[in-house]
């Protein structure tokens, strides 16, 4: 195998590694397949404020070892010897930090900070990530809070479904 193909293998390996950990979304509308059919408990409220957030990316470490790969590689290739060994060295650590900070951005989601005021008078705050296809939640607005364990989602309270 050629030292272009290598490389041009790699950096495909690289991008399909980096597009893998981009999570599941994080709206109030998707669910991953261990959320399905169980069980959620249920609160309502108003809420009172929104504000936008940025929900920071993914760092599992798979990009910054694909990038320490490639970079190693492109390196080991640039010269011989004692310096080639050197440029191996530095074009893993640069692919390291350069693949680290690739999965972070194409991970990184856009979402916003519900305040919520529940039925009994508790005032509780929730981020999610924004759904694009649903209509935008804003202050004023009824909600419903699904929890299950430690995890929340806010959706829109259907004005039918109240009581």
């Amino acid at each position: 195998m050629s030292f272009t193909s290598l490389i041009r293998l790699l950096c495909a390996a690289l991008v399909f590694q980096l597009l893998s950990c981009v999570p599941a979304t994080q709206t109030g509308t998707s669910y991953s397949r261990r959320e399905a059919r169980v069980l959620q408990q249920v609160k309502i409220g108003k809420v009172l404020e929104v504000a936008e957030v940025v929900i920071e990316g993914t760092k599992s470490g798979a990009g910054e070892i694909v990038g320490g790969a490639v970079g190693g590689i492109a390196g080991r290739n640039t010269g011989s010897g004692a310096g080639g060994k050197i440029a191996a060295v530095l074009g893993g650590a640069v692919g390291s930090v350069v693949g680290a900070k690739i999965e972070e951005a194409r991970t990184r989601a856009s979402g916003r900070e519900y305040t919520i005021r529940l039925e009994k008078g508790e005032v509780i705050s929730v981020v999610q990530a924004i759904d694009p296809k649903a209509a935008p939640i804003v202050a004023g607005d009824e909600v419903k809070l699904l929890s299950q364990g430690a995890t929340y989602r806010v959706t829109r309270l259907n004005a039918a479904g109240r009581r």
